[in-house]
């Protein structure tokens, strides 16, 4: 398929589901060769099936990124099977809802590894590979959640979120000079399936009606915006978390102009 992304080779975590499978479709609909690296077998076959039914090329690598060495793994085997990799977004997330007095230590290592420390990793494995690349791309799906926002219950998962903004600056700064542009979208709230199946109706309706734009995001809004981030004129683009959330951010102050 001939497209934006057309000879690249493009690695997706959590590619089976929302975010990540909206992402995976659209690169490979811009010509991008696509790994997908999920903990969900079956969703991500899903994903590499609908891929090759629009004419596109994925494969699928089950993988629970909770350790260097299943990093590691993905890393090699896409090198394996393609030989180059030029895009690494790390999509898959972690979030358990509890009270900070009540967290567990599991629980806090789960969130805390899959959603920073994972970061390091992949950063650090695909190094070698991305170097080779004239287009190199490090991607991170990160959250209003952390930095623009602040939700009881959600103590663990903005901090790992708050900490990987501040992953992405620091990395973009010190791979720069290899030619790695490393950039992330912080999403606000967005309906995928499994929300839509999981929140009522009215539910959906008042969140909604406390965002500017009047409605959540879809997974296709998150996708294009990294799409734009992977593009080859987005080469002078580093560092950068780019908020896609209908002003959910700014709720605050328009819900107080609206009354």
């Amino acid at each position: 398929m001939a497209g934006t992304l057309s000879g690249r080779v493009a690695i997706v975590t959590g590619g089976g589901r929302g975010i990540g499978r909206a992402t995976a479709m659209l690169f490979a609909r811009e010509g991008a060769r696509v790994i997908i690296a999920t903990r969900t077998p079956g969703p991500g076959e899903a994903v590499v099936h609908a891929i090759a039914a629009e004419g596109g090329s994925a494969f699928l690598i089950p993988i629970d990124i909770t350790s260097r060495s299943a990093v590691h793994h993905v890393i090699q085997a896409t090198m394996g099977r393609f030989g180059q990799i030029d895009i690494v977004l790390h999509n898959a997330a972690a979030m358990m809802p509890s009270l900070i007095t009540e967290l567990d230590d599991v629980d806090l290592d789960l969130i805390l590894t899959v959603n920073l420390k994972a970061a390091f990793w992949f950063a650090a494995e695909a190094q070698p590979y991305l170097c080779r690349s004239n287009a190199a791309r490090l991607l991170f799906t990160s959250s209003i959640t952390g930095n623009e926002q602040a939700h009881p219950m959600y103590a663990a998962y903005g901090a790992s979120k708050a900490g990987l903004n501040g992953f992405i600056r620091q990395a973009a700064c010190e791979l720069a000079a290899h030619g790695i542009t490393v950039n992330g979208v912080a999403p606000g709230v967005v309906f995928t399936d499994r929300t839509m199946a999981a929140i009522p109706q009215h539910q959906r309706d008042e969140m909604a009606a406390s965002i500017p734009r009047g409605k959540a995001g879809a997974p296709e809004d998150v996708a294009h915006v990294l799409l734009m981030l992977a593009h080859p004129a987005a080469a002078h683009v580093t560092g950068q978390i780019v908020v896609v959330d209908g002003g959910q951010s700014l709720a605050a102050s328009y819900n107080t102009v609206r009354k």
